[in-house]
């Protein structure tokens, strides 16, 4: 199964203002079907909580930060965005949300899929038995 990581994008530094850029199939390992963004988030809000049957992603935070808690049905970790230089990479199977927005934040993500509702799990025991087919 593949894991969650932090991957580092194209950094080009200039005193006029930084750029960074990522390439399907080169920074990031699927095509880009779509490409959607969270913004405008109220304080103590939380976005996602749900899984993923076939999406892979990348996570993005263009402007302040905010944190992604991933769990494998075994183990939750807690990775904080705070730079437009490196996303989080999310394969398809595990659960996810986001907390702890900054003010004006921005999370752009990176899909390898278009939308599609009846991939996505919202029931969190539902995830699990899900988690405990695959293993067997």
């Amino acid at each position: 199964m593949k894991k969650p990581e932090i991957i580092y994008l194209p950094k080009i530094e200039d005193p006029r203002g930084n750029l960074s850029f990522l390439e399907e199939n080169n920074h990031i390992p699927f095509k880009i079907q779509r490409v959607y963004w969270i913004y405008d988030v109220p304080g103590g809000q939380i976005r996602g909580g749900h899984a993923f049957k076939e999406q892979e992603e990348i996570i993005v935070s263009l402007c302040g930060s905010f944190d992604v808690v991933v769990d494998d049905a075994k183990v939750k970790q807690t990775y904080s965005l705070n730079r437009s230089y490196y996303g989080l990479y999310l394969p398809a199977g595990l659960w996810r949300h986001m907390q702890n927005f900054s003010t004006n934040s921005l999370a752009m993500v990176v899909s390898s899929t278009q939308y599609h509702l009846d991939d996505y799990i919202y029931y969190y025991p539902e995830f699990l038995k899900t988690c405990q087919s695959d293993e067997k």
